[in-house]
């Protein structure tokens, strides 16, 4: 995590709009979605029209944390990005029970 010196989230490299595909890879989730996020100060936010929470960081060098929830369903990311894409693995539980699989994404 970034910090500026009034100890607030400074703005990073990452900061824009990306386009995350997210593959099931184990279980019985949803083979795949997209998203569009924006990184704001290192924030990894959703800003679309389904129901959904997502929340995370990007630190400055890249490494990024998320969280993304729907009712009771929920799934935890980790990865890296680069100056214009990125991937990592997540894992949670979805109606169907535990699920994994990786995540990629790009910048738009």
């Amino acid at each position: 995590m970034v910090l500026d010196h009034d100890g607030a989230l400074a703005r990073t490299a990452f900061d824009g709009n990306w386009s995350v595909l997210i593959v099931t890879d184990a279980g019985q989730c949803d083979r795949a979605y997209r998203y569009g996020l924006v990184i704001r100060d290192g924030r990894v936010l959703y800003e679309g029209d389904a129901a959904v929470n997502v929340a995370g960081n990007v630190t400055g060098n890249g490494n990024v944390t998320v969280r993304v929830s729907a009712g009771s369903q929920h799934a935890d990311g980790t990865g890296r990005l680069s100056s214009d894409n990125g991937s990592g693995k997540w894992s949670g539980v979805g109606s169907a029970g535990s699920c994994s699989g990786t995540w990629s994404a790009e910048r738009r």
